[in-house]
């Protein structure tokens, strides 16, 4: 995990933390781009100034992150996506496991990434993309990091239930949904299809370098 993307540590543990439930029924009082806005605003009041706290105190941080996650990401269908074809073929327990698995690396990961990615500025973008279908939304956003780069984002959510959730994010023309994937499946091939071991051994990676050359996978 030791050259899992910086600023991804930060985008998505931040922005993530910045996104919550909408309701279904009827039509929501606020946009999901009016939802994340004041979220971001609110995040970012709240983790400014207490980064060297939170560097020092990892745990909270970490439970802060763990309870944030479990409301607006659908981990199962994430889980789901990343195992792709082998999903089907995988028992209920290893499904399950998978899930739990990956929500942790997640976890970890963006804990450490909240207290090391110095970024100057977090933009929700004026104009969004019109959604495909009614329950599904995107989300596009910047994150300016203190060396001037920008690192344009983009989340995915669809409708689970009567809550928007997290599914994808697409970090700089980076899909890493679809790079997890390709991730899980060459484990697969590697572990000789044995599930349990490539469950065992998950660690996924994404140098720096990919994500500040970008891409359009």
């Amino acid at each position: 995990m030791s050259r899992l993307f910086l600023p991804v540590r930060a985008l998505l543990a931040g922005l993530v933390l910045a996104l919550f439930a909408l309701p279904a029924s009827a039509a929501p009082e606020r946009s999901p781009e009016q939802v994340i806005r004041e979220s971001v605003e609110t995040l970012t009041a709240e983790i400014e100034g207490r980064r060297d706290y939170f560097a020092d105190n990892l745990d909270e941080l970490k439970a802060l992150v763990d309870e944030s996650l479990d409301d607006i990401a659908d981990f199962r269908y994430i889980g789901a996506s990343v195992m792709g074809r082998y999903f089907q073929n995988a028992t209920p327990q290893q499904r399950a496991r998978f899930a739990d698995t990956f929500r942790q690396t997640l976890i970890d990961t963006y804990t450490k990434g909240l207290v090391t990615f110095d970024y100057r500025e977090l933009r929700v973008l004026n104009s969004q993309r019109p959604p495909r279908h009614e329950d599904q939304a995107s989300v596009d956003m910047e994150v300016v990091a203190t060396s001037g780069q920008v690192y344009p984002v983009s989340y995915s959510l669809r409708l689970s239930g009567d809550e928007w959730r997290v599914v994808n994010v697409i970090v700089n023309g980076i899909n890493l949904g679809l790079t997890f994937r390709n991730q899980f499946d060459q484990a697969m091939r590697e572990q000789g299809r044995d599930y349990d071991a490539v469950i065992d051994g998950w660690a996924p990676e994404l140098a720096v370098e990919e994500l500040e050359e970008g891409g359009s996978a």
